[in-house]
């Protein structure tokens, strides 16, 4: 009883001293009948036990590198912080991302309209004139391929292209064919092609 008692004295004082009221927490003060005048308190909310983190790896289960996420503050100390999988996040780090992020869109929309003039490029050129020895009626000897597209495309346009990225059909006979360039996921062009025998 007499450390309930030193409780309720010293919480007794506090209010004698004049401290503020914190956060609403003490509602009010009872009068026991042998004198003494205690406080009542209401508890506040328990600490949340969870930490706003980016990670800077892949983490199975977890997420991808960069990613913004809440985990629980021991997996971050015990694990992810030693590892150096990720970083708690700060307002300078968000910064620093939102920079880094427009930075990064500023560079695809930068290779997106690249690539769509390379296209506008191909489809105003025209066709492209590639000769082979003939055989008999419209057959060629031998097949044109993506490189020879390629080869072509260096020659006349001064652009060097990768040969994987042209859809070309199967070309055995003299003819007009379509040629798909794929420059970007968003942007293919289409190419004419030209097969004379001589």
């Amino acid at each position: 009883m007499a450390s309930i008692t030193t409780a309720l004295s010293w919480s007794s004082s506090l209010l004698d001293m004049g401290l503020p009221n914190v956060a609403g927490n003490i509602e009010e003060t009872a009068k026991f009948s042998y004198g003494r005048t205690a406080m009542v308190v209401v508890a506040q909310k328990k600490a949340s036990k969870s930490r706003k983190i980016i990670l800077k790896e892949d983490v199975a289960d977890l997420g991808k590198k960069g990613q913004l996420i809440d985990v629980k503050a021991g997996y971050y100390r015990n694990y992810l912080f030693p590892m150096g999988k990720a970083q708690i996040v700060t307002p300078v780090l968000l910064k620093e991302m939102r920079i880094e992020e427009e930075r990064i869109e500023a560079e695809k929309k930068r290779v997106i309209e690249e690539a769509q003039q390379l296209a506008l490029i191909f489809q105003t050129v025209g066709a492209f004139k590639v000769k082979r020895k003939g055989g008999k009626g419209k057959q060629i000897f031998g097949t044109v391929t993506a490189q020879d597209l390629v080869d072509i495309i260096k020659a006349q346009l001064q652009r060097d292209i990768d040969k994987r990225i042209v859809d070309l059909p199967e070309i055995r006979e003299t003819g007009e064919y379509v040629a798909e360039l794929k420059l970007h996921p968003e942007v293919t062009a289409r190419v004419r092609v030209n097969v004379f025998a001589n």
